[in-house]
């Protein structure tokens, strides 16, 4: 256990005793917030703080807090939540069974931190962009400028190749206007050597057909309301010796679910790169089979409301020179992947 001086104790027990309510206001629906920020432990160097979130205004399907530390101080641990964070700036999303908050309803996220020489609490708060200010604001019917547009959210859905650490993806994020577009996950970012808008749905080892058939995907698009999903999956089902029409099927299943939470959802389904692991010396046939059967799977399902479009990351990929390993990108690979995204995704943008 950590010794506290009376001195540190005091500190705490004032931030306790001055907890922040505020207020969070939008245009075009009634909007307002409160948040609680309680240091519950603090000792040299490092504290425990949890933040409670209660919506005052209309519901909302998912949420994002942000917030500035003014003393220097960095997250180290959080949970019920996933953390972004760039200097002092702070954003914590929603996780996966947190992000529905009714009017009335509350959400809590927790997090274990480091400072140095002091540890003052934020002082403002913003709830999914919008800076907390002390009132609850009805919808105005009065002309008013036109509300900013809204960011357009990315998920990027897949294995190892999309997040661990999927680097292809800072990269393509480089490339994008920052303030349109939100990356969009319930899977955190990984150090790409720079900060990025990292989250994502890259889950190491998982299988596309076992996704679809344990319905994986409908928790991550309620808890991450995307406008577009880059695909970039199967490379653990070739390797199972699963058919190209097993893969096919799960394709088509994760489409629906797709359209499910969003019938205007725009699809971006890759042709897989290579793969040419020492294990499987047929992998790299079996990925050549269903990289071929692809184009006609995406025509056959493709609509105006929800297109999809076939993004070619086979041609001109070399395992030998593109992977570390025979299956997974090395920077030069990556640095083609986002090359091979960002024509189809900017096209797809608004």
């Amino acid at each position: 256990m950590h010794r506290r001086t009376p001195a540190v104790l005091a500190s705490v027990l004032a931030v306790l005793a001055g907890f922040l309510v505020v207020t969070a206001t939008r245009a075009n629906a009634a909007a307002g917030c409160s948040v609680k920020y309680t240091v519950a432990s603090q000792w040299p160097g490092g504290f425990g703080a949890t933040v409670d979130i209660t919506n005052l205004g209309d519901p909302v399907g998912s949420w994002s807090l942000a917030f500035t530390f003014a003393g220097g101080q960095t997250i180290t641990q959080l949970w019920n939540g996933s953390v972004t964070q760039s200097g002092a700036s702070v954003i914590v999303r929603n996780a996966a069974w947190n992000g529905a908050l009714a009017t009335g309803g509350t959400a809590q996220f927790g997090f274990n931190g480091a400072w140095t020489g002091a540890n003052p609490a934020p002082a403002a708060f913003a709830l999914n962009g919008v800076t907390c200010t002390g009132g609850v604001t009805n919808p105005s019917t009065s002309p008013s400028a036109p509300p900013a547009a809204a960011k357009t959210k990315i998920m990027a859905l897949g294995d190892s190749i999309t997040g661990s650490p999927g680097c292809w993806r800072a990269l393509l994020w480089q490339k994008l206007p920052a303030d349109e577009v939100d990356f969009v996950g319930t899977l955190p970012g990984q150090g790409c050597g720079f900060d990025y808008d990292g989250e994502n749905e890259g889950h190491g080892g998982y299988l596309a057909t076992n996704v679809a058939g344990q319905n994986l995907l409908v928790g991550w698009l309620a808890a991450t309301d995307p406008d577009v999903v880059l695909m970039h999956f199967g490379t653990n089902d070739v390797w199972s010796n699963l058919s190209t029409s097993t893969i096919l099927a799960a394709y088509t299943t994760l489409v629906g679910q797709m359209r499910a939470s969003n019938p205007g959802m725009k699809i971006l389904v890759a042709q897989i790169i290579p793969m040419n692991p020492s294990t499987c010396a047929e992998c790299a046939q079996r990925v050549v089979n269903l990289n071929a059967a692809i184009p006609a799977w995406a025509a056959g399902l493709t609509t105006a409301a929800s297109p999809i479009t076939v993004v070619d990351q086979w041609t001109g990929f070399d395992t030998a020179t593109d992977t570390y390993d025979g299956v997974h990108p090395n920077d030069a690979g990556n640095v083609k992947i986002a090359n091979r995204w960002y024509p189809p995704l900017a096209a797809v943008l608004p």
